[in-house]
């Protein structure tokens, strides 16, 4: 399984320098799984740079893989893991719903870089 975190999405849609990274884990839409708060993190973005026409269509390639609901055990787990790493609530409900699924996580997120089953690429800036 794997799972692409915000950044890698939103690298994939603007065709930054790192695209291409995401591109593989992206089309192979089976083993594809997405948290909702990607969603709402992608959507935010495009809708602000953007409008809501890109945002939609964002949303909608994103719905291709498996959307994963957060849930219970899901909330209980990112709390108990953003506050032993001191990493922000989003990226410990992103991290903790990857390991739940037994995913790799796929970013360019520096909260990410020395965690367990990431695939980190350094942003091109």
């Amino acid at each position: 399984m794997n799972l692409v975190d915000s950044s890698g999405w939103l690298e994939y849609f603007s065709d930054g320098l790192n695209a291409e990274s995401f591109s593989h884990p992206l089309q192979d839409i089976e083993k594809l799984i997405v948290p909702t708060i990607s969603i709402y993190e992608v959507f935010r973005v495009v809708l602000r740079e953007r409008g809501e026409d890109d945002a939609l269509q964002a949303v909608a390639l994103m719905k291709q893989g498996k959307v994963i609901d957060l849930n219970l055990e899901i909330s209980i787990q990112a709390a108990k893991f953003s506050l032993e790493n001191k990493i922000p609530m989003a990226d410990s409900i992103i991290y903790t719903t990857g390991r739940f699924y037994k995913a790799t996580i796929w970013t360019q997120d520096d909260d990410f870089k020395n965690l367990e089953d990431v695939k980190y690429f350094s942003k091109n800036i």
